[in-house]
């Protein structure tokens, strides 16, 4: 059973497994954060939802409001763009690292295609040997996979 589905996962678990656990809980001074089996200031998602419903609705200012939820001003102008944009999904953190196969461009696509004999199967052990000898390139071979499969080969 996968851990998502754990029914003896925590919620604590669940924040901290999505990325939305909020690390410095006690920085959030709204009272109803405090008690209450609603509002949790560990779930950073809820927190900022919050701080934003507070300028938004509350008219309270947005050095008050940050002030209040433990986060900097640019951090609250960081998710008043992101919720503007998408909604409270875009409260959610995003994952940290690359957006996409970042050492692969039309150079290395071209060199890998090169490589390949009609008709034959892809070599993707040897194609990552190649690339690395030829090009000084280091790419795992699932990903040698992928971009030639996405390229049409």
């Amino acid at each position: 059973m996968s851990a998502k589905y754990d029914s003896k996962r925590t919620k604590t678990d669940a924040l901290i497994e999505e990325g939305t656990f909020n690390p410095t809980p006690e920085k959030v001074r709204d009272p109803k954060f405090r008690g209450s089996e609603f509002f949790d200031p560990h779930d950073a998602v809820q927190v900022k939802y919050e701080m934003l419903r507070r300028v938004s609705i509350d008219k309270v200012s947005v050095t008050e409001a940050s002030d209040e939820y433990g986060v900097s001003r640019p951090t609250y102008y960081q998710a008043k763009v992101n919720f503007d944009m998408a909604g409270i999904a875009g409260l959610v953190p995003t994952k940290p690292g690359p957006r996409g196969p970042h050492k692969i461009d039309d150079k290395v696509v071209a060199f890998l295609q090169a490589q390949l004999a009609p008709g034959e199967p892809v070599r993707a052990r040897e194609l990552a040997k190649l690339l690395r000898q030829e090009l000084d390139i280091e790419l795992h071979p699932r990903s040698i996979e992928r971009v030639l499969k996405k390229s049409g080969r």
